[in-house]
């Protein structure tokens, strides 16, 4: 059965930047919906039970069709944000250094480039999805609870949550405020360790 991640911080742990209540929120009641809800599907196709998240996403087409689309949303929901709680840092970190840093420098131009296209994508998904920073240093964005793996893709080193749950309850409506706040609160430490083993 697949179980809810403990946070390495508080849930106030982000000031300013978000809240606690909307971390309380969006962990223990969204995130906490998709892993019931998958574990629901897994008992309802126990030949899946075996399958690690990973093999399951990536593999959709054989998982079975009366719970496809259940694992899709809801084990996406689950995979996405067991990674966004880890690319989140109670600590301010600037921009990267090191060789991921230096990446970027030289794919965009400049950090504030990679900046800015990130915002960009971010602003630019359409109702419900998320943004991602590949292991090759480009931008993928999916709609509501997909991920890069399910589309063949490798694994995001950073990804941003651009659904409504995330931001609604500090910023309402407004996205960009919310995308400007999470840069504060990126973890490049952890970017830069799964860039690195990429």
């Amino acid at each position: 059965m697949f179980t809810l991640p403990d946070l390495d911080y508080g849930y106030d742990a982000f000031g300013k930047y978000i809240s606690k209540d909307i971390m309380e929120l969006h962990h223990d009641k969204h995130h906490q919906t998709y892993v019931d809800k998958l574990n629901a599907a897994i008992e309802a196709a126990p030949e899946l039970k075996d399958k690690s998240l990973e093999e399951l996403l990536g593999n959709l087409d054989a998982v079975p069709e009366k719970v496809r689309s259940v694992v899709r949303n809801h084990g996406g929901g689950h995979y996405n944000h067991t990674m966004f709680w880890k690319f989140l840092s109670p600590t301010e970190q600037g921009e990267p250094s090191g060789e991921l840093g230096a990446g970027l420098k030289q794919k965009y131009g400049s950090f504030q480039a990679f900046m800015d296209e990130f915002t960009k994508a971010s602003l630019g998904v359409f109702g419900s999805g998320w943004a991602w920073l590949l292991p090759d240093l480009s931008i993928a964005t999916t709609p509501n609870q997909d991920n890069p793996i399910s589309g063949g893709q490798p694994v995001p080193i950073l990804g941003l949550d651009v659904w409504e749950h995330a931001y609604y309850l500090d910023y309402t409506y407004k996205r960009a405020d919310y995308v400007a706040a999470w840069w504060h609160v990126a973890n490049w430490q952890e970017a830069a360790e799964r860039f690195k083993k990429a």
